[in-house]
């Protein structure tokens, strides 16, 4: 069986074994034939791998100016590959077994404080508020103002937004079920000003026949009927610069990074804030105890009986 066949093997398993995104399984196809290119010219392609090429192809990543992040994410798709190989039977090594991920730092999640966050929120209710009814500006204004409401409100990953059912706003309830990564499902809150800014959006949506009959809350016309995660990061870039707020400086993972972060500085709890986002391993969710050190700080010099 050749490299590209064991790839899509791979991928297959992936997706049926580990029910792998759509942006996952993509992901993981650039890295494996970005390497299959290379060890190709260099060896017997990808599948028939040695150690030494695999480091090479490391180095040759680290020549081309990739950061550690993305040669460690490239890695990790290596491994994962030779794994699945092994366990199959096609191959008797695993030839990334013996080597080190490259080191990297753990940076630090960009995200927005609360008035940035208010400011932004505030701009896009007036623009939508000020959009004639029924006209295309208002639609992508009300829609806009809508997601924006919904993220900051349940800390949804961007994917998971835009490809929500119409059913989930119709219920109108405090708290709804999404399946997430790996298909595991979690509640996620709604607040108050998020219902009623998907209410909004609800009637502006019920003017446009083709957008009210379609099964998702957020409609475009799109390979796959709904609005796509790129065209709202550009349109949430122009409202951020029309409120004041450096574009490059906000996407929608830093308003989920915003969720996070504020209801840890609010004093939620470590876990509950994982179970919101749906982290399955609490590791992923301390990246986020960053903005806890002033309050754990604050809380020491009032109540401990030693503090100054």
């Amino acid at each position: 069986m050749a490299s590209g066949a064991k790839i899509e093997a791979f991928l297959e398993m992936m997706a049926a074994e580990r029910g792998a995104s759509d942006n996952t399984l993509a992901s993981y196809r650039r890295d494996l034939e970005d390497a299959d290119a290379f060890l190709t010219a260099a060896e017997r392609g990808l599948a028939g791998a040695s150690p030494a090429g695999i480091r090479s192809y490391l180095g040759d990543m680290a020549g081309r100016g990739f950061a550690a992040t993305t040669q460690a994410r490239k890695l990790s798709a290596l491994r994962q590959f030779f794994k699945f190989l092994y366990a199959e039977g096609l191959r008797g090594d695993d030839p990334t077994g013996v080597l080190d991920s490259p080191k990297k730092g753990r940076p630090l999640p960009k995200t927005l404080n609360e008035a940035e966050t208010g400011l932004l929120l505030e701009r896009a209710g007036e623009e939508a508020r000020a959009a004639a009814e029924g006209s295309p500006e208002r639609i992508a204004a009300q829609r806009l103002s809508t997601l924006l409401e919904m993220l900051y409100a349940s800390g949804l990953r961007v994917s998971e937004l835009v490809s929500l059912p119409v059913t989930v706003a119709l219920r109108d309830e405090r708290f709804f079920i999404v399946r997430g990564k790996g298909g595991k499902e979690r509640i996620v809150p709604l607040s108050g000003k998020a219902r009623a800014a998907v209410a909004l959006w609800l009637a502006e949506r019920a003017r446009h026949p083709a957008l009210a009959e379609s099964p998702w809350l957020f409609p475009a016309a799109s390979e796959r009927g709904y609005l796509p995660r790129q065209v709202f990061a550009r349109e949430l870039k122009g409202l951020a610069a029309r409120a004041g707020i450096a574009s490059a400086k906000i996407s929608p993972h830093v308003l989920r990074h915003a969720f996070a972060s504020h209801l840890l500085q609010n004093g939620a709890d470590l876990r509950a804030v994982q179970q919101l986002l749906g982290h399955s391993d609490i590791s992923t969710t301390q990246i986020y105890t960053h903005v806890l050190e002033k309050r754990l700080q604050e809380l020491v010099q009032k109540h401990h009986p030693l503090a100054d």
